[in-house]
């Protein structure tokens, strides 16, 4: 039978106990990844941290597949920060540079014009109808680092579910038949 008749053998071998075990040690590494998320997101500032560039809008500064590290802070944005942002009525974040601030009169606030560097026009298309401006409230974060080619494995699971699913299955059958 070779492997898999193996593999079906330490399953049925499997005690309840290891398998609690085992499904306690899966339990405890999910909750501490989504705590190390959460404490990110407490000292960053960002409701999102980390961010994966996922178009060539910004090259040759960041190509796709780059990993980038945001981080908010209170200080005004200003032009030729990279920013990240969110559209409304848009899921995904768009990683694009400030041309333009614009400092509202009667309020004070500060609104941004984005444009990618890759792109020949700014950003006014992408917003939302009669948009001409980003909020404070649009803005995830500014790009403070960056990891090239790292993100490829995100683009590649989201592009290609089926190879997400092998990927999790095979951890998932790697945790089950494990000794230790």
């Amino acid at each position: 039978m070779g492997w898999i008749g193996e593999t079906v053998d330490s399953v049925k071998s499997i005690q309840i106990r290891q398998l609690l075990t085992q499904a306690v040690s899966l339990g405890m590494i999910v909750t501490s990844a989504l705590i190390i998320w959460k404490g990110l997101m407490c000292v960053t500032g960002s409701e999102s941290p980390v961010v994966v560039v996922l178009s060539g809008s910004m090259e040759p500064g960041f190509k796709r597949g780059d990993i980038l590290f945001l981080h908010m802070s209170k200080d005004p944005i200003r032009a030729g920060e990279i920013v990240v942002f969110n559209i409304d009525g848009r899921e995904i974040p768009i990683v694009h540079r400030v041309i333009k601030v614009h400092e509202r009169q009667d309020t004070g606030e500060v609104d941004v014009l984005t444009k990618g560097d890759n792109n020949y026009g700014d950003d006014r298309l992408l917003y939302a109808q009669g948009q001409l401006y980003l909020q404070r409230h649009h803005i995830m974060g500014r790009a403070v680092g960056f990891l090239p080619y790292v993100g490829w494995v995100t683009i590649i699971m989201t592009e290609k579910p089926i190879i997400k699913y092998i990927l999790i299955g095979a951890l998932g059958l790697l945790v089950i038949t494990s000794k230790d």
